[in-house]
């Protein structure tokens, strides 16, 4: 067995495969039990999932181990990521579990947990857990028959949902005539999203809301924006929203069709809540793949960007630490710390579409605010995750790259949190040297980690 169980965001593999077992999943289900069963009381964790096949099977096999240990289970069945975020809040719950392998393809699943207070577990909570499950001779302290948990499935968790995200929308304004499209990804999102859009009175075009258990992210959702780009051409729609699989992130398409990504949407954002007085410190946060120029036009406007590690829960932390109140990642997550304690796709679309209806101007208008570093990310599978200390010929080529890049740009190595891949990254003024100079590393970091 693996010495760490959890990546950077919480389990995920291939299923039937380990760590994505339902043996693991069960042993989980007690461990996290044991972890988080204080007292003699039984205690209420809530589980959600995304429309993934395997999602039952790690559904039944959680909500075991949970009983066993103690805990009173509450089912939502499919809903995104951050309405079990906020349903462990809000149901006054111990411990919330999503099931969900967000962007991944279908054949993919994972777990991870969130504390009463709707944040994600950090790594000593996580280490806690995964000794119980890796220890094979550990001896769970199992309640006695009358002090085993109950399950139960709660019907209305995505309504609760979707009321809790149009409070977050001004009470004085409404979508009404706007006309947007969603992308669901076929995923955790399908039924919320677009409903909680009509009742605020938007239009609404649909895409990716037909889930089969194997659909989900296929040719859909945030990593194929291309889908919703090509739908707001067609029916010259204001604004297009790719979500993906957990519906934690959010790519944005104007009524052009042009693809804004994360960092883009957190400059309008910040530059809207610095105008509000709504960012304390004029701080946004961000992980090290965001673009230079998002670092500029923070300093530029009077603010400051905090970098943090890759993973949408580091920003979270850093956030908690100094005050923050926005944050997020390139890739789409995007945290309003105001409202949510982890990234929420549909809620930072609320966000920008309250951003238009307070401008009366198109999102074209007010998106173009940055101008982006040429950036070229490869992804290079590998055999071995050894620290790149250990390797000389990776440091030597990155020092090299970093020298002609003569400090108008970066390098970033660091491996995926939930994938066999090393993530190379350049970044730079010109697109051509750009590309040269991660295809050089990307061959030497496969030379040497194979």
């Amino acid at each position: 067995m693996a010495d760490r169980l959890f990546g950077t965001d919480g389990l995920r593999g291939t299923v039937n495969n380990y760590p994505m077992t339902v043996d693991v999943a069960l042993r989980l289900g007690l461990a996290a039990g044991v972890r988080f069963r204080r007292g003699q009381h039984q205690h209420k964790v809530v589980i959600g999932k995304d429309t993934r096949l395997s999602g039952y099977m790690f559904e039944s096999a959680l909500t075991a181990g949970l009983c066993a240990a103690g805990m009173h289970v509450i089912m939502t069945g499919p809903l995104p990521t951050p309405a079990i975020s906020f349903l462990t809040r809000s149901m006054r719950a111990d411990l919330g579990v999503v099931i969900s392998a967000s962007h991944n393809p279908f054949h993919d699943n994972g777990i991870k947990f969130f504390d009463a207070d709707g944040y994600k577990l950090p790594d000593m909570a996580e280490d806690e857990i995964a000794g119980m499950v890796l220890d094979a001779d550990f001896s769970w302290p199992y309640p006695d028959c009358r002090g085993v948990g109950r399950a139960t499935k709660i019907e209305d968790a995505g309504g609760r949902y979707i009321v809790y995200t149009k409070s977050c929308f001004p009470a004085q304004l409404t979508l009404s005539g706007l006309r947007i499209v969603v992308d669901c990804a076929n995923g955790a999102s399908y039924k919320v999203a677009p409903l909680a859009l009509e009742e605020l009175g938007a239009e609404v075009f649909r895409i990716g809301t037909n889930p089969d258990g194997t659909n989900i992210n296929e040719h859909c959702g945030s990593l194929h924006p291309e889908v919703v780009a090509a739908k707001v051409r067609e029916v010259r729609a204001d604004i297009g929203l790719a979500l993906d699989g957990d519906a934690d992130r959010l790519i944005v398409v104007d009524e052009h069709g042009v693809i804004l990504d994360g960092d883009q949407i957190m400059a309008l954002c910040a530059q809207a809540m610095m105008a509000r007085g709504e960012l304390p410190g004029n701080l946004l946060v961000a992980t090290a793949m965001s673009n230079m120029a998002l670092e500029i036009f923070m300093r530029d406007h009077g603010g400051q960007l905090l970098r943090t590690k890759v993973g949408d829960r580091y920003v979270m932390e850093a956030m908690r630490r100094e005050g923050a109140m926005l944050g997020g990642e390139q890739s789409g997550h995007l945290i309003f710390h105001k409202y949510s304690t982890t990234g929420d796709g549909l809620l930072a679309a609320l966000q920008i579409l309250r951003i238009m209806r307070e401008k009366e101007r198109p999102l074209s208008e007010l998106a173009g605010l940055l101008t982006p570093f040429p950036q070229k990310l490869i992804n290079v599978r590998v055999e071995k995750r050894l620290p790149f200390e250990e390797r000389p010929a990776i440091g030597e080529a990155v020092a090299q790259v970093e020298k002609e890049l003569g400090g108008r740009g970066r390098v970033l190595l660091r491996y995926s949190g939930t994938e066999a891949l090393c993530r190379v990254m350049v970044e730079g003024e010109n697109t051509e040297k750009v590309r040269e100079y991660a295809e050089d590393l990307a061959q030497v970091v496969e030379r040497e980690l194979r």
